[in-house]
């Protein structure tokens, strides 16, 4: 989905950065895999530039940005943020991974727009993709660690993107372990 630019108070928030892109990502060879290459459709939610909105809390409307099945808040942390995703996936090979305990995975980045060292979750699942031979990956979430968003994994299990990649190409489920 193509996101439209958000408008507030006279200044406008462009978000072509977190439209759809197509990504090859190869995974170097190892002792079990020769090298292989992935193509990839990226797609982002709009969850990593939005926050939800507590049950009770007065929000100026004009801070809504809504689609066709979710209203949010407008998040200028989220938003600046953001613009890092595309760089982040396209490293996701030399990251470290971590499974959640919903099928789905994350990764860490440890930098704000500042330049000062905090835990930017960025959440996302892998699926085969309607295109013949390519992957989806859907970035759903991402955020910085803290307070208000207390950790929902206990235990971080770590697993190679290269894995993760190999695993959803050839249709083998990927367990998080305990």
């Amino acid at each position: 989905m193509k996101w439209n630019s958000f408008t507030y108070q006279g200044q406008t928030y462009d978000l072509s950065h977190v439209h759809p892109f197509d990504w090859e990502y190869t995974a170097p060879a190892t002792d079990k895999r020769p090298e292989r290459t992935y193509r990839m459709v990226v797609q982002f939610s709009m969850h990593t530039f939005t926050r939800g909105i507590a049950s009770g809390e007065t929000v100026d409307q004009a801070l809504l940005y809504r689609d066709t099945r979710e209203e949010r808040a407008f998040d200028f942390l989220r938003y600046a943020l953001s613009t890092q995703l595309a760089g982040i996936v396209r490293q996701l090979g030399e990251r470290v991974c971590y499974h959640t305990h919903h099928g789905t995975f994350f990764t860490i980045e440890a930098v704000n727009p500042e330049g000062v060292a905090q835990e930017y979750e960025v959440y996302f699942k892998l699926s085969r993709s309607s295109r013949k031979g390519w992957l989806t990956l859907y970035v759903q979430s991402a955020y910085v660690r803290d307070v208000a968003h207390g950790t929902a994994q206990p235990k971080q299990r770590k697993i190679g993107f290269q894995v993760i990649a190999y695993n959803i190409a050839v249709g083998k489920i990927i367990k998080a372990g305990r």
